[in-house]
């Protein structure tokens, strides 16, 4: 790498740490714990490369985007964060920042990022804009990549006309998200509106419908409850919306691709939802953010009964352990309902089982090809990747397609067997250990084991 890197963070740590790498790497640093220092830095000219964090003592460094990017465009900013949470990802493409990395973040992974934005052309002036506060009710908490790929993607989407289609389990958020869509794009001073099957009703209903939504956002929540007729009913009222339609959301428990295929839902109305598709992972797929997650419902637990309590460690670690089937919003009842029933401050491993003991555990998965050997498997999901094309032949490269598809889930996953030891997981998988990394590169695969940086 070469350039000028200007780091900004209050943990001085942090600022060791990234002065040593870039320097290695061949960078020259400027590296303070004011945000005041950093804007004189930037206003004198000096430097490619910003990477600062949020929550500075003299400032916000998202604030400070917007007068950056006025100051000097096109000089990229990477935001480092501890707060992970949607809001601060969605104001950080906002802000057209060049990359947003939340803590603790991965050394290597931010060096190749910090690369990409000193090899960039020079960026277009960023529109400034002005932060805004996430709301109370939004538990989209996560620092898990799964939950960091998808505010990425939500950032990505949020102000484009791209009908959104969300899916996850009961309880994981799919309405937040969807909510949060709105609230945080161009359409949030316009109306929201979730439609009821009732609203499609009548030789009226789908025209009111729309014209209580113009302008703003219209979501189908669990669209696959909704009969063929009703089905039928949205296809012409999307094709009919006309000037100034509403943005069209849908949320989904039931995998519509394959409700498709069964006869249960329409073609025509599957594709057009699903200009792009966000899928909300299960919390028993994220169980890091597990006790993220019970921090911030026991502190809005703080805020609104005036009761302050904690998790003991062996009641963290029952939680963290624990299928919730409900997901986060059977993690948010139970932590109000410990608020409530425990008399010390600090919850025990006790009184958490004494709870847990009285609500469901996940079941073995059903149907999901117990027994099936992993040829069938592969043979039915490729059967429905073509089908899904109605009988024309899908993109060419297929091969290519379906190999990387294979390939990176077998790589990440051996990865993560061999914690990250890339000499075990070539062994393991049987090929060389420099064709391991070629292939991490190509794939842009993230080693698990590495320095975190708090």
């Amino acid at each position: 790498m070469d350039g000028t890197v200007l780091v900004a963070d209050d943990d001085r740590t942090i600022r060791t740490v990234l002065t040593q790498a870039l320097t290695r790497a061949g960078c020259k640093v400027h590296a303070t714990s004011s945000l005041m220092t950093l804007m004189r830095w930037v206003e004198e000219g000096k430097g490619d490369l910003v990477i600062s964090d949020v929550i500075m003592p003299d400032g916000n460094g998202l604030d400070a985007l917007p007068r950056i990017s006025k100051m000097r465009p096109g000089l990229p900013v990477i935001v480092i964060s501890a707060q992970n949470t949607i809001m601060t990802a969605i104001q950080a493409a906002e802000a057209e920042a060049f990359d947003y990395l939340p803590k603790p973040f991965d050394l290597p992974d931010l060096m190749k990022r910090s690369a990409r934005a000193l090899e960039q052309k020079r960026r277009a002036p960023a529109r400034a804009v002005q932060p805004r506060e996430a709301g109370d009710d939004l538990p989209l908490v996560g620092r898990t990549a799964a939950m960091q790929a998808l505010y990425r993607l939500v950032a990505r989407v949020m102000n484009t006309d791209l009908a959104v289609l969300v899916t996850g389990e009961s309880g994981t958020g799919k309405s937040l998200i969807a909510k949060a869509i709105h609230d945080f794009s161009d359409r949030r001073s316009q109306p929201f509106v979730v439609a009821q099957a009732s609203d499609l009703a009548g030789m009226d209903g789908p025209s009111a419908l729309m014209a209580r939504a113009r302008g703003g956002s219209l979501v189908f929540d669990e669209i696959a409850d909704y009969d063929d007729d009703m089905q039928a009913r949205i296809v012409r009222m999307l094709d009919l919306a006309g000037d100034n339609a509403p943005r069209i959301m849908a949320t989904s428990q039931s995998d519509l691709s394959a409700r498709m295929e069964g006869g249960q839902f329409r073609q025509d109305l599957f594709y057009r939802l699903s200009g792009v598709t966000l899928h909300v992972p299960a919390l028993r797929e994220r169980v890091d953010d597990i006790p993220l997650l019970a921090e911030h419902f026991l502190a809005r637990g703080e805020r609104d009964y005036g009761s302050l309590r904690r998790l003991s460690n062996d009641a963290r670690d029952l939680i963290r352990a624990y299928s919730w089937p409900g997901n986060v919003r059977q993690l948010e009842n139970t932590l109000r309902r410990l608020m409530v029933t425990s008399s010390e401050t600090e919850i025990t491993k006790a009184e958490v089982d004494a709870v847990l003991g009285n609500q469901p555990t996940m079941e073995p998965l059903k149907g999901g090809g117990e027994g099936e050997k992993l040829s069938a498997s592969v043979a039915r999901h490729l059967k429905r990747y073509f089908d899904l094309h109605g009988g024309q032949l899908p993109p060419a490269g297929v091969y290519q397609r379906i190999l990387r598809e294979v390939e990176m889930p077998l790589i990440e996953i051996a990865l993560d067997a061999t914690a990250g030891n890339q000499a075990k997981c070539a062994d393991l998988l049987g090929i060389n250990r420099n064709t391991l990394r070629k292939k991490i590169t190509d794939l842009d695969i993230r080693v698990t084991r590495r320095r975190k940086l708090m």
